[in-house]
């Protein structure tokens, strides 16, 4: 993991996502302490985003998750804190233990509600521990409820977003509410399965080999993960795609490099498959 993100760095990447449930967030620490420590780079020119896990929804464990955060990335603040899911887990008493289980199924926390979590990331705010809150993985009636009680308005929503889910009603919802959208998962997410087992099935999408993404491709000489990736990005979509080869990284900061026609953002729209096209289908318990 250290490895991947000095390349990542070197390779010019200053966002980094992370959350409690990855379990990497002390060796993205140990690398980003390295680098602000030999002066090769400013906390300023960082973006640092980490989440509340599941088993953190309640009140009174909201802070205490975003300072093991802090902790295991050796940081004074963050820049974006995220409800990772909208719904909870019960809380063990063991903070690492998140996915608590009995009799085969995940332990639901039924008396966990989303908007005091809410209020409670707005005191994380007051205190300088974040710059901005937001969600993740949240319906459109979910961003509504937020919004209706946020003193601090939510700055982002976290969400799978490809072209064969593009999710257009929920980020039409976003836009009137002034709510950056980032898509994970942009390119399919192939590798995802082993990654995130414990979530449930997880079904590929084959969006590298789709006929239209393939010509537009070819026509542009670019390459298909380029292209699926402008074609976010010119949605106004923050795209966060997983790789951990260096080519790949480089590749993908290239899609910057060049714009989709809007005849060929058109053939890209209508590919859009709606909830068949959702990878993440379905979670333990």
């Amino acid at each position: 993991m250290e490895a991947v993100i000095e390349n990542a760095l070197d390779s010019g990447y200053r966002h980094i996502d992370t959350s409690f449930m990855y379990k990497n967030e002390t060796a993205i620490g140990r690398v980003l302490k390295r680098w602000l420590d030999s002066g090769k780079l400013k906390r300023e020119e960082l973006f640092v985003v980490s989440k509340l896990p599941w088993t953190g929804m309640r009140p009174e464990l909201v802070e205490h998750f975003v300072k093991l955060s802090l902790e295991a990335l050796q940081l004074s603040y963050l820049d974006l804190y995220l409800i990772h899911w909208p719904f909870a887990l019960q809380h063990t008493g063991n903070d690492y233990e998140i996915q608590p289980m009995k009799d085969g199924k995940v332990i639901l926390d039924h008396e966990s509600d989303i908007e005091t979590v809410w209020k409670s990331l707005e005191h994380t705010v007051d205190k300088n521990l974040v710059k901005s809150i937001g969600i993740s993985n949240f319906t459109v009636e979910q961003v509504e409820r937020i919004v209706k009680v946020a003193r601090i308005h939510p700055a982002n929503l976290q969400i799978e977003s490809h072209v064969y889910f593009q999710q257009v009603e929920l980020r039409e919802v976003c836009k009137a509410h002034g709510i950056v959208v980032t898509g994970y998962s942009p390119l399919g997410s192939p590798g995802r399965p082993s990654h995130h087992a414990f979530l449930g099935r997880y079904i590929a999408p084959e969006i590298f080999e789709d006929v239209t993404v393939l010509e537009i491709a070819q026509r542009y000489e670019k390459t298909p993960a380029q292209v699926l990736l402008r074609f976010l990005t010119q949605l106004d979509i923050v795209v966060i795609p997983k790789t951990t080869n260096r080519s790949r990284m480089k590749e993908n900061l290239e899609s910057l490099l060049f714009d989709l026609s809007d005849s060929d953002m058109e053939k890209l729209k209508v590919l859009d498959k709606g909830e068949d096209g959702r990878a993440l289908i379905s979670i333990p318990g």
